[in-house]
């Protein structure tokens, strides 16, 4: 019962700190949605700032979980990192309040305030060393396209995290544009299409070699 309320609790905050950021959120509002006393909500959440981390953190949980469940039976995650990129952008699409919430955040975090600040400053940092990192096991020191891991991390970051706001205030019927944008663009970037600067002699795709974990 106590995981269920938890997650009761993280789902009303998640839409309550979409539409009103973490200054104007209120403990007593979050509770109202999720159908508890303010009393109810601090038994597991004891401050405002620590319901807005663990809230930020489920998101994350779910998008991970869904991108596991995804490709499952096609390929591990990490083998095709356009294709994943492309299905946690659709994933937001599909969960419009995680991708609000986390602009929110965003913005608010722009101006100086916190815990909006230190959150994303931090996740963008491990975020960008973590891909680094990636890029780095997979290509050596340059992809190719010709960027260093650090830049196409950055790059890739920016793109995704664009997208996002991109199709936040202007949003297509057809539910795969935007992921299709990041798949394609990410092909190019890391020498996956036929054409592009990772073809050997015109002679079809040249696929990254798959990364373990």
């Amino acid at each position: 019962m106590g995981s269920a309320r938890r997650q009761d609790i993280l789902e009303a905050a998640l839409e309550v700190f979409a539409e009103r950021g973490f200054k104007n959120a209120s403990i007593d509002a979050v509770a109202e949605r999720a159908g508890l006393t303010r009393q109810g909500v601090m038994h597991y959440f004891p401050s405002k700032k620590r319901l807005l981390l663990e809230m930020l953190a489920f998101r994350e949980q779910l998008n991970r979980e869904h991108l596991d469940r995804e490709h499952l039976a096609d390929h591990p995650v990490g083998e095709d990192l356009p294709a994943d990129f492309a299905a946690a952008v659709a994933f937001e699409q599909s969960h419009p309040s995680f991708a609000t919430v986390y602009s929110v955040v965003m913005a608010e975090a722009v101006t100086g305030q916190e815990p909006a600040r230190g959150y994303v400053g931090d996740r963008l940092h491990s975020l960008q060393a973590h891909l680094t990192a990636r890029l780095t096991e997979r290509y050596g020191e340059r992809l190719p396209s010709g960027l260093s891991p650090s830049t196409a991390a950055t790059a890739v970051l920016a793109l995704v995290e664009g997208i996002h706001q991109w199709w936040l205030m202007d949003p297509e019927p057809d539910e795969d544009h935007y992921p299709g944008i990041v798949r394609d663009t990410l092909s190019v970037l890391f020498g996956l299409t036929e054409d592009g600067p990772g073809s050997e002699d015109g002679g079809g795709p040249r696929h990254a070699p798959v990364v373990n974990g």
